[in-house]
């Protein structure tokens, strides 16, 4: 060997060649519940008002947006007439809607195509609790009840 070559392993046929897998640092599948809110976003919990409710886009086009649960009911899709417009082929026109309950709010899916699920859940129709994950489409929302209705 003269001083110019360096030990280089056997070339494998790329055909046979074995390739280990690449970990992440958090599977895909697990669910975002350990979320820790801004001290802005609790600031603004705090400040909720009695019966209502917030949602925070963890997920999708619009993460960090927030949208207040304020009326009895409040509609979400991708039609233009929707309370809560989120803007993704992935949502139905009128996909779900947030309805107040005795304790907080609950989520109905509205006969969406891609289906409304909580906790990882399809549902058809589910209460509500703090730290709740609704998924619509792309979209990934935690809800946070006011401290007089969690």
């Amino acid at each position: 060997m003269s001083g110019n070559e360096t030990n280089r392993p056997a070339r494998q046929d790329p055909a046979t060649q074995q390739f280990t897998g690449i970990e992440s640092s958090q599977p895909a599948d697990l669910p975002d519940s350990d979320y820790h809110l801004t001290r802005e976003e609790q600031a603004t919990v705090d400040a909720l008002q009695p019966s209502t409710a917030l949602l925070i886009v963890l997920r999708g086009p619009n993460t960090g947006a927030r949208f207040l649960l304020d009326d009895a009911e409040v509609t979400t899709g991708r039609g233009p007439d929707s309370d809560i417009f989120l803007d993704d082929v992935t949502v139905s026109r009128k996909h779900a809607v947030f309805s107040r309950e005795d304790q907080g709010f609950g989520v109905r899916d509205v006969g969406s195509l891609n289906g409304t699920y909580v906790n990882k859940e399809r549902i058809d129709q589910s209460p509500l609790r703090t730290g709740d994950e609704v998924q619509i489409g792309k979209f990934r929302l935690v809800y946070y009840a006011s401290s007089s209705a969690s």
